[in-house]
C-alpha cells in the first residue's frame, strides 16, 4: 500500500453517558476501537448496513463529534486530540460530500457563493479570482459557467450533488469524505457521479472514504474495503478479494442480499437462509462474537471468546475464528450476481 494519508487506531465513538439531571449513565458505542488506514491517493471504502457506525466514524473524522478513545492521524496530527476545533490548515484538507443533495446545500445562497465560500475563508483571492475558480470547478464538474448565479433549487439532484463535489474541490484537499453520496440519486445518475469522482481521483491524486451500504458499488470505485458491523471493523482488505473471497460470514451475508434475477436460484438461497439462526434485530451478543447471534456458521467457541483481527489470504484481516480455516474457500459471491 501506499505512505499512509490517514491512520485510524482505536477508535472509539461514545453517544450518551449522562442523563438529563447530570447523573452517570452508560452510553452506547457507535464505534468500538475501530483501526483503518488510508493511502495518498487511494479509495477504501467502508460498508454495513444502517447503523453500523460507518458515519459515526465520518463524523469524528470531520470534527463534527469527538472521539470517545483512539488515535486519527493525519499526515501525522492526531485528529482525536484536537479538542477545540480543527486549524485552518487541517480543515482546508479534508473535506466532505453528503449524502442528501437536496438538503446539504444553503437555499438562500446562489451557487458562486456556495463553491466560493472556501476560498473565501481560507485563501487570499480577490473575487474576481473566486469567480475565476468557480468557473473553472463547474466545468471540471460538468456544468455551465452561466449557473453560477443560480440558487440549489433551480438544479436537479444529480446537478446539486455535482455542485456539492465542485465546492469540496475548490480548495485541493487531499481527503474528500464521501458519505452515502449516491444513494439518493437514480442509477443512470449515479454512474455520471462516480465517474467523476474516479476522474478527480485520477487526476488530482487525492484519497477518498467512501461510505456506503451498497457492497457492489463500493467494490467498483475502491482500492480497498472495511466492512463494520455494530461498531466492529470485522473485515477489511483489497476490494477484489473482499468482493470475490469474503472471509467474514457478514461480509457475505451482505453479498447474499443482492436480489437474483433467477426465480429458482432465489428460491434456493431463501431455503439456504431458513436454516441460519433468527434474531429480529442485528443486536450485539453480550460476550463472545458480536455476529454471533445471526451467524449460520457460529460455534460454541464464538459464544465464550472474541474473535482477534486475524491476516486473510490474499491480503486483509477478518475478525472471525473461521479466518483460520477454510472460509475463503466457500463459494464467494452468491450465482449469478456479477459485479457491476
Amino acid at each position: 500500500m501506499t505512505d499512509a494519508l490517514l491512520r485510524i487506531e482505536d477508535l472509539t465513538v461514545t453517544y450518551g453517558g449522562r442523563s438529563l439531571l447530570g447523573l452517570r449513565r452508560s452510553g452506547v458505542d457507535a464505534v468500538k476501537a475501530a483501526t483503518l488506514t488510508i493511502g495518498a491517493g487511494e479509495t477504501l471504502g467502508l460498508v454495513g448496513e444502517s447503523g453500523s457506525g460507518k458515519s459515526s466514524i465520518a463524523n469524528a473524522l470531520l470534527g463534527l463529534v469527538p472521539a470517545s478513545a483512539g488515535r486519527m492521524m493525519f499526515n501525522n496530527t492526531d485528529l482525536a486530540a484536537l479538542r477545540d476545533g480543527y486549524p485552518p490548515e487541517v480543515r482546508r484538507q479534508i473535506q466532505a460530500v453528503f449524502q442528501d443533495p437536496y438538503s446539504s446545500l444553503n437555499p438562500s445562497m446562489t451557487v458562486e457563493q456556495i463553491v466560493t465560500e472556501p476560498l473565501k475563508i481560507h485563501t487570499g483571492l480577490d473575487p474576481a479570482a473566486r469567480r475565476d475558480r468557480a468557473e473553472d470547478l463547474l466545468r471540471l464538474v460538468g456544468l455551465a459557467p452561466t449557473h453560477l448565479g443560480r440558487y440549489p433549487n433551480e438544479f436537479s439532484g444529480g446537478q446539486r450533488q455535482r455542485i456539492a463535489i465542485a465546492a469540496a474541490l475548490a480548495l485541493q484537499p487531499k481527503l474528500i469524505v464521501l458519505d452515502e453520496p449516491v444513494s439518493a440519486l437514480d442509477v443512470s445518475t449515479q454512474n455520471q457521479i462516480i465517474n467523476l469522482l474516479y476522474e478527480r481521483r485520477d487526476a488530482t491524486g487525492m484519497s477518498y472514504l467512501l461510505i456506503a451500504h451498497d457492497l457492489a458499488l463500493v467494490h467498483h470505485i475502491s482500492d480497498r474495503i472495511a466492512v463494520m458491523y455494530l461498531g466492529h471493523i470485522v473485515e477489511e482488505g483489497p476490494a477484489d478479494r473482499v468482493y470475490h473471497a469474503p472471509a467474514h460470514p457478514y461480509t457475505r451475508a451482505l453479498l447474499d442480499a443482492v436480489p437474483l434475477l433467477d426465480p429458482a436460484r432465489q428460491r434456493a438461497r431463501r431455503a439456504a437462509r431458513r436454516s441460519a439462526p433468527v434474531s429480529d434485530l442485528p443486536r450485539a451478543a453480550t460476550g463472545g462474537c458480536p455476529y454471533r447471534n445471526r451467524c449460520p456458521l457460529a460455534m460454541p467457541r464464538c459464544r465464550a471468546e472474541t474473535p482477534p483481527v486475524l491476516p486473510v489470504a490474499g491480503g486483509g484481516t477478518a475478525r472471525c475464528f473461521l479466518a483460520e480455516s477454510d472460509i475463503a474457500a466457500h463459494p464467494a459471491r452468491p450465482e449469478g450476481v456479477t459485479a457491476p
